[in-house]
């Protein structure tokens, strides 16, 4: 058995695609499994996976971004470890909003589909049991202590211990009553629609909810891999043009350095045919960020079935969220940050799922933590010589406010 199977939905299953992918979602966390659900930029359609068990997931990137690899959902930390697994959830239920009339089981998880049968004809729970972190929440940042920490960057970069710094910091936001992961999903996928919106909850791992800009890498249908380098921050302006965006030389250094390290991955493959297009201005809801873009035909490249798997070692975590050179920028991280970013700043996204071969990979910003009764909000700025502590803080400030949109109660 290679085909997957598909399974329609029940004469009596309610018609709507929304309502379908909630009752998968109850069914899937009622019994304790992994799931992820997502939206592609621009996509109008989001699609849900679940894997048949947390047992069955890989503690690591398949062999290769190519299309060998099996489908599933990347959902990387920033730093791999005992508590913050490096998690592939393979696509074992697939459901997708395009094509809502049926659910696609793969070969691996037929045992499944006697219980899912049975699960597609229940009515919904009223509630979902999302899953939470087993670990200690991490103390939110008071200004005081985030503009010192941006001064003993900015003290580092002084002394040439580091060229860059990425720091981050982390707020709480007590969540209203009622509260639904979904309708937030929902909310953001509406409020920002170039972004990549997910919602990913693991048993024991937790559940993470965001809206990023970034995209780390991804591999196309058409053979191309392309990766970008994105930094540099300011507001975006009702009735100025983003094209108009005046940018000081800190922001133009930021982004700059980031080019450069993408380029540094390049040549460390030796890899000299390649694409490079910016900067430019790009959107990212009400921020605006400098952004480069790069793309290499995998054509022209000699392994072209490891390249994006090589790309990712080097790349991860690239210098847009740790810093530059990158031993250094994390040490520096390790001992002045605070805490556990756990997978704020890591990546994640579908490979193989859409289709063989396509892969997308981005990285985890503009993300919150869910906790029973409080959402744990991330921001970050990359510091250089330049940096003022008040203006980071404000940046932070900014970049807070995608993802605490969907947890503030309306006025």
């Amino acid at each position: 058995m290679t085909e997957p199977r598909l399974l329609p939905w029940p004469a009596a299953a309610s018609p709507d695609a929304t309502a379908r992918l909630r009752h998968l979602a109850a069914g899937a966390l009622r019994t304790g499994r992994p799931l992820a659900i997502w939206r592609e930029p621009a996509s109008e359609h989001p699609r849900l996976l679940v894997s048949r068990s947390l047992e069955a997931a890989y503690t690591g990137l398949p062999p290769a971004l190519d299309t060998q690899a099996p489908a599933g959902f990347a959902f990387f930390p920033f730093r791999d470890s005992d508590h913050n697994p490096a998690l592939f959830l393979p696509a074992d239920v697939q459901f997708d909003l395009a094509r809502p009339e049926v659910v696609r089981v793969a070969p691996a998880a037929r045992e499944l589909v006697p219980n899912l049968t049975a699960w597609l004809s229940l009515p919904t729970p009223p509630e979902l049991a999302w899953h939470y972190s087993a670990q200690p929440a991490p103390p939110g940042t008071a200004e005081a202590d985030y503009t010192q920490l941006v001064r003993t960057g900015v003290q580092a970069i002084e002394d040439k211990a580091v060229v860059k710094v990425v720091t981050s910091r982390v707020a709480h936001r007590p969540l209203p009553a009622g509260f639904d992961p979904l309708a937030a999903f929902g909310q953001l996928s509406r409020q920002y629609p170039r972004a990549f919106v997910s919602l990913v909850s693991v048993p024991g791992v937790g559940t993470w909810l965001g809206a990023s800009p970034e995209v780390l890498a991804e591999v196309t249908a058409d053979g191309h891999f392309h990766t970008m380098a994105l930094a540099g921050t300011q507001p975006l302006v009702p009735g100025r043009a983003p094209q108009d965006a005046i940018w000081r030389q800190k922001e133009i250094e930021e982004q700059a350095l980031v080019s450069r390290y993408i380029v540094n991955c390049f040549k460390q493959l030796r890899l000299r045919e390649y694409h490079e297009a910016g900067p430019r201005t790009a959107v990212a809801g009400q921020l605006l960020h400098l952004r480069t873009d790069f793309e290499v035909d995998l054509k022209n490249v000699p392994s072209p079935s490891s390249l994006g798997t090589d790309m990712l070692r080097l790349l991860h975590p690239t210098s847009a969220v740790g810093g530059m050179p990158k031993v250094a920028a994390l040490e520096f991280l390790h001992r002045h940050e605070g805490y556990d970013r756990a997978y704020y700043s890591g990546f994640l996204g579908p490979v193989n799922v859409a289709a063989p071969g396509i892969s997308r990979l981005y990285v985890n910003l503009r993300c919150l933590q869910l906790r029973p009764e409080e959402a744990i909000l991330y921001a970050g700025t990359g510091l250089t010589a330049d940096s003022d502590p008040l203006r980071e803080w404000q940046e932070t400030e900014l970049k807070l406010q995608t993802v605490a949109s969907v947890i503030t109660p309306p006025a």
